[in-house]
């Protein structure tokens, strides 16, 4: 009965909507439409939610710079929750500490609705509280006194519930402000859907394929069965790829976001090796060894193999993508090997992981992502796990500056001293002969890449390339492999009625990779070209 009864109320109220658009000017309804969905069933309300908002909806928008109020400068914006806001930062010090502190004011004005409240929290590496406004009309966030020279000339980090704040330099350049745009509802119903994208459920499967679908145009068409093929290895051969896209779980969450943003179809990938004896073996980066630790290992197709079919259970779909004739024939399999050796049992390269994907300053973000959002979750992991920003940017930052153990605030010091910005250093191409404090820093892909730079497959422009530019969509574009599928094995695809100009080997779902087998290498490949979603236009020769 209450269920039918909250129908109908939502029901009469669109009606309404619907029958009267224009209200008489200067009159507002007290409420939106929007604003009861919570009040309905959950088979009713959440597939309304789902088409308002999605997991994208969790990242904040960068909405500018609240200024100090003595440069006659405010910052004004839409909101998620009240339509006009103004901001500015008063710096004072009325505690005589070396640094002083500061008040941010924020004043809010023509509330969407009655029913609109934003709670707000407030959290940095020192403290943490929280509070609530209901229709108020100017809030103050008050800063006593700045922990420090760090926090009042670096980076610290704030977050309101619909707003995060990060004192960039707060003394020169203010308070920077990002919004929870799709407000509270719209946020915590993001939560929700980004929860399962990490669940090794079915739940977790389908809101994977849901998002790739949504935001990239992805289409995964079942295949028929069998959906693992009856490999002979001897048709597969040194330098044959392996392209894996994982779909649940913890790293099938994590390749999502990975394919979203660099507008690659699959979110691993391996590499195939036959030795002197014709016995098959699989190099990857990224392999977790017995301390769950991931590195770069030398395997044989058997236990890599068995691990794939009946220990992965992110739910791989796998193909192989055998190298053309052509290429197999300039494969230098001796120095593929001295690589592969090399690097056998050195860490994954996480150090150089996002830099293969940001090449540009605006045009590898999908929206609301941005370079100052980067900067902010930066900024949050260097204050909460150092050695962890360390090793995934902290030491790729340096590289790109030619400095050595600066700490984030001071790179980003450093940035402003010699007259450029963040977003500019994050798109300075990573150099292949960088050494780390761990070595060479290889992912997944640039493991495979820098092998067949090594066995000549990038001949003669070797020396122009750098393959820790390459994300996995670069390298399945490579105009590499098998272009005739008369020569691919017999067994590739032989019970799918669709003829992939590849072997997938593995999966329920049918892979596409858009662009495969097309490109030629050129000088300074990829490292200046843009990926944004769902087209991921790319000019030619960037």
């Amino acid at each position: 009965m209450a269920s039918s009864l909250s129908i109908f109320l939502f029901i009469n109220i669109i009606i309404v909507f619907s029958v009267f658009p224009a209200l008489p000017h200067g009159v507002k309804l007290p409420f939106r439409p929007k604003d009861v969905l919570p009040l309905l069933p959950r088979h009713v309300s959440w597939p309304i939610l789902n088409s308002l908002h999605s997991a994208v909806d969790l990242l904040p928008t960068f909405v500018g710079a609240a200024s100090d109020f003595s440069s006659n400068q405010t910052l004004e914006w839409k909101g998620a929750c009240f339509y006009n806001n103004t901001a500015w930062m008063e710096f004072h010090n009325k505690t005589g500490s070396e640094f002083g502190g500061g008040t941010l004011h924020i004043k809010v004005s023509e509330a969407h609705s009655w029913t609109c409240m934003d709670i707000y929290v407030f959290a940095t590496p020192y403290r943490v509280t929280w509070d609530y406004y209901f229709l108020s009309r100017e809030h103050t966030f008050d800063f006593k006194e700045w922990t420090g020279k760090a926090e009042f000339e670096y980076h610290d980090y704030y977050v309101r519930c619909g707003l995060y704040f990060l004192l960039n330099q707060v003394k020169n350049k203010g308070v920077s402000i990002f919004l929870m745009h799709a407000g509270m509802l719209g946020t915590l119903q993001a939560l929700w859907d980004v929860f399962p994208l990490f669940t090794n459920t079915g739940w977790g499967e389908n809101s994977n394929l849901g998002f790739l679908e949504k935001h990239m145009g992805a289409s995964f068409v079942q295949r028929p069965q069998p959906w693992v093929t009856n490999i002979s290895v001897d048709d597969i051969h040194s330098g044959d790829f392996l392209a894996i896209s994982k779909i649940r779980g913890r790293w099938g969450g994590f390749e999502t976001l990975e394919k979203w943003v660099s507008g690659s179809y699959a979110g691993h990938t391996a590499v195939c090796l036959k030795d002197s004896e014709g016995k098959l073996w699989v190099g990857e980066s990224g392999h977790e060894n017995e301390k769950g630790e991931d590195i770069i290992a030398i395997l044989p197709w058997e236990e890599w193999w068995d691990f794939e079919l009946n220990k992965d259970d992110s739910n791989p779909q796998i193909a192989l993508l055998p190298l053309h004739p052509e290429i197999r024939a300039k494969f230098n399999e001796t120095a593929a090997w001295e690589y592969a050796r090399s690097m056998d049992g050195k860490p994954y390269g996480y150090h150089n992981m996002i830099f293969s994907w940001i090449d540009t300053i605006d045009e590898n973000y999908p929206p609301p992502l941005d370079a100052h959002l980067v900067a902010s979750v930066m900024t949050v992991w260097n204050q909460i796990q150092p050695a962890y920003a360390a090793n995934m940017w902290n030491e790729a930052l340096n590289k790109r500056l030619g400095s050595q153990n600066l700490s984030l605030p001071e790179v980003l010091v450093e940035i402003e001293k010699r007259g450029s910005s963040f977003d500019e250093l994050l798109t300075i191409p990573e150099q292949d002969d960088w050494l780390y404090n761990d070595g060479k820093s290889t992912s997944c892909v640039a493991f495979i890449l820098e092998m067949y730079k090594e066995a000549g497959l990038f001949d003669p422009i070797a020396s122009s390339i750098q393959v820790t530019e390459f994300t996995i969509k670069d390298a399945y574009m490579l105009n590499f492999f098998e272009n005739n599928s008369s020569r691919l094995p017999k067994w590739c695809n032989d019970e799918d009625n669709v003829k992939l100009p590849f072997c997938q080997i593995r999966g329920k779902y049918r892979m596409e990779l858009p662009g495969y087998n097309s490109m030629e290498p050129y000088a300074h490949m990829n490292e200046r070209c843009p990926s944004l979603p769902p087209k991921y236009f790319r000019p030619q020769n960037c």
